[in-house]
């Protein structure tokens, strides 16, 4: 039977899942959300915990991507 993808299907979830916490923790540092009214959000993402998050995407999406141009 057939896979979707063939057989890099997991290296594409990483690429995909990588480069979206990598661009999304990365975004969250640069420009922030507006202000909502109520006090339940943070004014900003924590800066520690989201250039790891990002650093954590970018390193899975590179890693993807040489799986991807080796095999």
């Amino acid at each position: 039977m057939a896979m979707f993808l063939g057989d890099d299907l997991l290296a594409y979830l990483v690429l995909a899942f990588g480069g979206a916490l990598f661009v999304g923790n990365l975004l969250a540092v640069v420009k922030p959300p507006e202000r909502q009214l109520d006090d339940a959000n943070l004014e900003a993402a924590p800066v520690a915990r989201s250039l790891g998050f990002a650093a954590i995407g970018l390193v899975a999406a590179i890693w993807a991507i040489a799986t991807l141009i080796s095999g």
